[in-house]
């Protein structure tokens, strides 16, 4: 199948080539407002699909809408036509079309070239009405707030917020890609005239502002979003993508002394604390137990016994450990615990706790096993 895309690299259109790729569609005309105009005349004849992604939203004239917007359209329809080519056209309108502004206005016009072309033509078109989109690759200062912030908030630039109460409604690259893939397949989501992105967000300015400055944060409290919130586990995808490129890593503190080192590597309220333990070659760490937290000990490199003793028992438990087979061992409560470096080389253990340490409330009694 060949696959017409206009505006082949905007942050829709790099986004969606890259997923058509990912699901084997690798005939495709990509054009781009550098494109030779006579590449339209060929990729018009000879494609099966039509991605119209092309328009103007930020132009220095505002005669540059109604020429982006509709002008372009209607040559790409007549071209279609030229070569009686009936192809389906998807085109990409927007929310504003609603709206009597001039890019509202040059929207409109967009979509009633759609709507007047499958009346002549019956050819099958899919007119979308974008709300605000977000995701990877987008332009700040551009395409979308949402790209503006992440993009300041990851530089430490101002973010200039005038009405914090005011409602965005947004919509996630992912979730187009889906939409538009199945339209592609003949099946798009069709509210009347239109066809629409099933799936979208509502937050007010001020909370996304928020939102995304607590991601920068997240470094310094060694915290993760709740990503169990749609919204939330998108936009924190976005914003590493705005991360400057010298700036993916980020220091640990490392707590080391003669034994080896502890470091704590991510905590969240909700789903408890990991971290990295690292014992020298015949250290024993540990020997003490917990009434209520839990742990589970994951050796990643090295050997290592872990040993246990029901505090009103005995009885001790071994459980050698090694970096050779990956097995997880959980830590219960009421049993206090120490692991043992037994082999010649540095201990590795990735330790989950179900919650993290308060100092307050450590929940830690020594014991030796």
């Amino acid at each position: 199948m060949n696959i017409l895309v206009t505006g082949a690299n905007g942050f829709l259109g790099k986004n969606l080539i890259a997923e058509l790729r990912n699901k084997g569609y690798n005939d495709i005309f990509e054009f781009t407002r550098e494109s030779d105009f006579s590449l339209l005349e060929k990729y018009t004849e000879e494609c099966d699909f039509v991605f119209h992604l092309a328009g103007v939203n930020r132009p220095k004239d505002e005669n540059e809408f109604m020429e982006g917007n509709f002008g372009f359209t209607s040559k790409l329809l007549s071209l279609l036509k030229k070569h009686n080519n009936t192809a389906p056209v998807l085109i990409t309108s927007s929310i504003q079309a609603e709206k009597d502004n001039p890019y509202g206005r040059s929207k409109k016009a967009g979509e009633d070239l759609l709507f007047n072309y499958y009346k002549e033509t019956d050819v099958k078109v899919y007119v979308y009405r974008l709300p605000n989109l977000f995701g990877k690759w987008s332009k700040p200062n551009y395409n979308t707030v949402v790209a503006t912030f992440c993009h300041n908030v990851a530089r430490d630039i101002d973010i200039q917020i005038n009405n914090p109460d005011a409602e965005l409604n947004l919509c996630y690259i992912d979730d187009v890609l889906e939409e538009f893939l199945r339209a592609l397949e003949g099946t798009p989501t069709i509210q009347g005239d239109y066809c629409k992105v099933p799936i979208t967000h509502n937050i007010k300015l001020g909370e996304l502002a928020e939102l995304i400055k607590s991601f920068k944060e997240n470094r310094i409290h060694l915290s993760i979003p709740n990503m169990e919130n749609a919204l939330t586990k998108k936009l924190y995808s976005t914003y590493l993508s705005f991360l400057p490129e010298d700036k993916f890593s980020y220091d640990l503190k490392m707590n080391c002394d003669h034994r080896g080192s502890f470091t704590e590597f991510m905590r969240t309220p909700e789903r408890g604390q990991v971290s990295v333990n690292v014992s020298k070659p015949g250290i024993t760490k540990g020997n003490h137990w917990h009434h209520t937290k839990n742990e589970k000990f994951l050796v990643v490199s090295g050997e290592g016994l872990i040993r246990f003793r029901k505090i009103d028992s005995d009885e001790v438990i071994e459980y050698r450990v090694s970096g050779e087979k990956l097995q997880v061992v959980d830590i219960p409560t009421g049993y206090t615990h120490s692991i043992v470096n037994v082999g010649e080389n540095d201990l590795v253990t990735v330790m989950w706790a179900n919650e993290c340490f308060d100092q307050e409330k450590p929940d830690t009694y020594f014991v030796e096993v």
